[in-house]
């Protein structure tokens, strides 16, 4: 096997110091009042119906990402991106049910199966940035990491109720995207917009925390929360509009060649 690139031992590094931080770093307690959301309406027989059905959006972000994934001509995106775009698309989906049930009844438990469906998304989403940005066996490799050590995490916070294992994965995941979207893509990488997921993830995380103070100045309409899903679900719509360039660019090389042989031949006849 190679040695490992500048770049992979960077990451290398970046990742060993999220992991001493996660496993040494001071305890931090999970507010009390966590699952005391603002919107408590129900609706039609749902509990905290706005809270359970906002996050359809991610059902059909991650369905949409799965279509557009299997419509992409094979051969010009890499098995390891593939697979990371599956695993983050399946995430998604995988999210839409876990909060949802996690919604319906909010507590802990149901807060440990939102957050490992949570998981999955993550380790796609950064193994799609390392494989891009750095290689595709980095992103391989982070992509495993975070499918092994995200669940580990929020099972450190059920039996302890240390929440610092996670809050280092969320955020310190997001920090390694920022930093991985600064260096230049692969010439294989697949065409993201990461500046795009860093905003959504940004917004979504200022509604979260702001969920009582929006649900009262909007006249309790809405609440920051229910915005909150609604925001990172966008966070697909990058990850498909890059899939959809991909198979756009594929169909124009098409046509491009389908006019230049009809051209010669037309030169030949006459």
């Amino acid at each position: 096997m190679r040695t490992l690139s500048r770049l992979e031992n960077l990451l290398l590094a970046a990742l060993a110091g999220l992991l001493a931080l996660a496993v040494f770093g001071p305890a931090v307690s999970q507010p009390a009042s966590y699952h005391a959301f603002a919107d408590q309406r129900a609706w039609l027989g749902i509990p905290f119906a706005m809270d359970v059905l906002s996050n359809l959006p991610f059902a059909v972000a991650g369905l949409a990402g799965a279509w557009a994934l299997w419509r992409a001509p094979a051969g010009v995106i890499s098995n390891v991106q593939r697979a990371m775009a599956a695993l983050f698309f399946g995430g998604l989906v995988l999210t839409a049910l876990g909060s949802s049930w996690y919604h319906l009844r909010p507590d802990d438990a149901g807060l440990v199966i939102d957050r490992c469906g949570m998981s999955v998304a993550f380790a796609g989403l950064l193994g799609l940035a390392a494989a891009g940005r750095v290689s595709e066996r980095a992103g391989a490799a982070l992509g495993l990491a975070v499918l092994l050590l995200a669940p580990l995490s929020v099972q450190r916070w059920s039996q302890t109720g240390n929440l610092l294992p996670w809050l280092v994965l969320q955020f310190g995941g997001m920090a390694l995207v920022l930093a991985l979207a600064c260096i230049r893509p692969r010439l294989a990488a697949l065409d993201i917009r990461w500046g795009a997921i860093i905003l959504v993830y940004a917004a979504a995380k200022l509604f979260e925390l702001a969920d009582h103070e929006i649900h009262a100045l909007a006249g309790e309409l809405v609440s920051g929360h229910t915005l909150k899903h609604i925001a990172a679900a966008a966070a697909g719509w990058p990850v498909i509009a890059a899939l959809g360039r991909l198979r756009e660019a594929r169909q124009n090389a098409a046509g491009t060649r389908t006019l230049k042989t009809q051209s010669r031949r037309l030169a030949r006849s006459a």
